[in-house]
């Protein structure tokens, strides 16, 4: 039954612990043993009725907003992806310019992946300007 017990503290592991968790995970435990139990009366082997007891259990989104748990707060990365986004294709255009510039200075071709490049921060800025108006 160790395999409950460590299956169970997995679960809990996000969540603070206090004497009323500890009772909740006491008393999930006991139920999951009380189906182990049941199960193998009715002739499963013991390692498929604790896997059958903890599959069947789920998770414990339910009992975490219950226990009043709340979920960590995304950052908004979208400033950042578009600075990151700017420096890059930046620092590509220079690339494809030298390049351009050092290998074949009569023919101008360095201009198409310029274009394509320029779609990255485009791109950036329109998630970065849609989560701006969304908050």
């Amino acid at each position: 039954m160790k395999k409950i017990k460590n299956h169970i503290d997995e679960l809990f592991k996000d969540i603070p612990r206090n004497k009323e968790t500890e009772m909740v995970k006491q008393e999930i435990i006991q139920n999951l043993e009380e189906k182990v139990f049941y199960l193998m009366d009715q002739g499963k082997e013991q390692e498929d009725a604790i896997n059958k007891a903890i599959v069947e259990f789920g998770d414990i989104e339910d009992l975490k907003k219950e226990l009043g748990v709340k979920e960590p707060k995304k950052k908004n990365m979208s400033k950042l992806n578009l600075e990151f986004s700017i420096w890059g294709s930046g620092l590509i255009i220079a690339f494809f310019i030298f390049i351009n510039l050092y290998y074949t200075p009569n023919t101008i071709w360095a201009i198409y992946p310029i274009f394509a490049i320029l779609w990255w921060p485009l791109s950036m800025y329109f998630v970065w300007s849609r989560k701006k108006w969304s908050e």
